[in-house]
C-alpha cells in the first residue's frame, strides 16, 4: 500500500512540474495574438471564480439566501461599488434573510 502512495506522489509531482515547465520551454517568443493575450489575461479571474462560486452557494443555511446575496453582490459590483461596500451589504442581506427564513 505504501508503495502505491509513493507512485501517486511521484506522478502528481511530474504532472505539476510539466504543467509549469512546458509553457516556459515551448513558448519562447512574445505572444502577438490579441485573442490569446486576452484569454491568458482572464485565466486567473476565471480560476478564482470557479473555486469561490460553489462555496458561496453552500456557505449559508439555505441556498436561497446565498443566491440572493450573490445577486446583490453582482449588481453592486456592476455599478462600481468598492469591495468593502459589496461585502458588507451582501453579508447584511444574507443575514437578514436567514433571520426571516428560520
Amino acid at each position: 500500500m505504501s508503495g502505491n502512495i509513493i507512485i501517486y506522489i511521484l506522478v502528481m509531482a511530474v504532472v505539476t512540474y510539466l504543467i509549469r515547465m512546458l509553457p516556459l520551454v515551448l513558448i519562447r517568443k512574445e505572444i502577438k495574438s490579441n485573442f490569446i493575450k486576452s484569454f491568458l489575461y482572464y485565466v486567473p479571474f476565471v480560476t478564482l471564480a470557479t473555486m469561490i462560486f460553489p462555496a458561496v452557494l453552500y456557505s449559508t443555511g439555505s441556498v436561497t439566501s446565498a443566491t440572493i446575496g450573490f445577486i446583490i453582490a453582482l449588481v453592486l459590483s456592476y455599478f462600481g461599488q468598492d469591495l468593502m461596500t459589496v461585502s458588507l451589504i451582501s453579508v447584511f442581506i444574507v443575514f437578514t434573510i436567514e433571520i426571516f427564513i428560520k
